[in-house]
C-alpha cells in the first residue's frame, strides 16, 4: 500500500455562502423536506423463529426510543417489530455506534427467560475491533469499572457506587503498520483483535481497551481524538470499530444450542484493504473470523 492509495480516499467539501435572506429560507426549507424524507436504515434478520428474533443492526441506529435522541426517527427495536409483523421485546443492547448481532423475543415471557441468562452470564458473545497499535499477546483482564452516570438518566442516582467486576478475554487476530504519521510517530499501527466479554458493564469493551492503551478506534468517548481524525481523513469512513460479531446461547423454549453470527460490512473489508490487513486476513486470521 502507498501513499496515493490513501491521498485518494480524501474529499474535499466546499462550502458556498448564502446570498441572501431568502436564500436561507430556501435551504432550511430544503434541509426540512430532506429529514422528512429520510429514509429507514435497512436491517436484516439473521435468524427468526415464534419466539426470537435476531437482527443486524447498523452501527448509529438506537436500539429504542431514548430521552437523550428526541429527535431521533428510527429505532431497531420499531424497525424490527415492522418487519417481523409483531411485537417484539429487548433482551440486550447495543451502543447506538456499535454494529452487530442484535437479539429480541417475541414475547415477554421469553424475554424474562432470556434476561436471566444474560444476568447469568451464561451468553457467549463476541465482538472484533479495530484498536490503535499492536495486539501481539491475548490475555484476560480483569478490570474492575466506575459506574458512567449520566447526566440526565442518573440524575438523582449515587454519586459514589463502588466500582463493579468487569472481565474481557482479548485475541489479537492482524496487526499492520502503516506509513503515516497520526500522532507522535512516524508510522501508525492498528489491530484486529477478537472481544469476549464476560461481563457486560456500561461501554465495558471501549473502555477496557483504553486501559491497555489500545483504544478502539473511532471511540469518541475513551479514545484517542487524534488517532480517530486521521482514520476518518484517510478511509473517508467515519465510525466505531466495533462489531457485534456473535452471540450464543440455550434456546429457551428448545434448549437447544443456538449459535447467530453477522457478516462484516463492506466498509471493515475496505478498511482491511487500506490498512494492508489482507495477506494477515488470508491467512490464520481469515480462519478464525469465519469460525467465531
Amino acid at each position: 500500500m502507498n501513499k496515493h492509495d490513501f491521498d485518494n480516499q480524501n474529499e474535499t467539501l466546499t462550502e458556498k455562502p448564502a446570498t441572501s435572506d431568502s436564500a436561507d429560507v430556501e435551504v432550511e426549507a430544503l434541509v426540512a423536506e430532506a429529514l422528512a424524507e429520510q429514509q429507514a436504515p435497512e436491517i436484516e434478520v439473521l435468524y427468526e423463529d415464534e419466539h426470537l428474533v435476531a437482527i443486524h443492526k447498523p452501527a448509529g441506529l438506537l436500539v429504542h426510543r431514548s430521552y437523550l435522541a428526541r429527535k431521533e426517527k428510527f429505532f431497531a427495536m420499531q424497525l424490527t417489530r415492522d418487519k417481523v409483523g409483531c411485537h417484539v421485546f429487548p433482551i440486550h443492547r447495543l451502543d447506538r455506534p456499535t454494529s452487530g448481532v442484535l437479539l429480541f423475543a417475541k414475547s415477554s415471557e421469553v424475554a424474562n427467560l432470556m434476561c436471566q441468562q444474560f444476568e447469568q452470564h451464561t451468553i457467549e458473545k463476541c465482538y472484533l475491533a479495530l484498536v490503535r497499535g499492536n495486539i501481539l499477546q491475548g490475555d484476560i483482564l480483569d478490570y474492575a469499572l466506575k459506574y458512567e452516570a449520566d447526566d440526565i438518566g442518573d440524575k438523582y442516582a449515587a454519586k459514589d457506587k463502588a466500582a463493579q467486576d468487569a472481565v474481557t478475554e482479548y485475541l489479537p487476530l492482524a496487526n499492520c503498520e502503516i506509513p503515516y504519521s497520526s500522532g507522535r510517530y512516524p508510522t501508525s499501527r492498528y489491530g484486529l483483535v477478537r472481544l469476549l466479554p464476560q461481563t457486560g458493564r456500561k461501554h465495558q469493551l471501549r473502555r477496557h481497551m483504553a486501559h491497555l492503551r489500545h483504544p478502539i478506534v473511532g471511540d469518541t468517548t475513551h479514545g484517542d481524538g487524534k488517532q480517530n481524525r486521521f482514520f476518518r481523513e484517510h478511509t473517508g469512513i467515519n465510525r466505531l470499530w466495533l462489531i457485534a460479531k456473535s452471540l450464543s446461547f440455550i434456546h429457551p423454549i428448545t434448549h437447544t444450542r443456538m449459535h447467530i453470527e453477522t457478516e462484516l460490512e463492506n466498509e471493515w473489508l475496505t478498511v482491511f484493504n487500506l490498512l494492508g490487513m489482507d495477506d494477515c486476513l488470508d491467512s490464520g486470521a481469515a480462519m478464525d473470523i469465519a469460525a467465531l
